[in-house]
């Protein structure tokens, strides 16, 4: 499974989730940051990523967008509040248990489209 962060996911998370041996890679560093919510939705969904946010209403929103427009995503993962961005160890490792239990209880590795989940 793969992940694309958000802006507004502290980029630090991306490298820390690397080291864990997750593949999730930021808007930050591949020079994508300040485009709309539905730009970076679509480019996630195009490279195969989940993309991982803490905005919670705008990407409902497009999630429901896409799905009426019949555009797919490749799933959307939100950030709780109660995982501060000024520790993204902890974010990182939370992404880490939700993949690992992701595959433990479902077998699943793709997160499929239109499918939300809340670390």
């Amino acid at each position: 499974m793969r992940f694309l962060l958000d802006e507004d996911v502290n980029p630090r998370v991306a490298e820390l989730a690397w080291e864990l041996g997750l593949d999730v890679s930021s808007v930050h560093e591949i020079k994508r940051r300040g485009l709309t919510d539905h730009d970076q939705l679509q480019h996630a969904a195009e490279d195969g990523r989940v993309f991982v946010t803490r905005n919670l209403d705008d990407y409902l929103f497009w999630t429901a967008e896409l799905f009426r427009s019949g555009e797919r995503h490749a799933g959307v993962l939100f950030i709780p509040r109660g995982l501060p961005n000024d520790h993204p160890d902890w974010i990182a490792r939370a992404l880490k248990r939700w993949v690992y239990g992701r595959q433990q209880l479902a077998g699943e590795q793709d997160f499929g489209s239109y499918h939300v989940d809340f670390l």
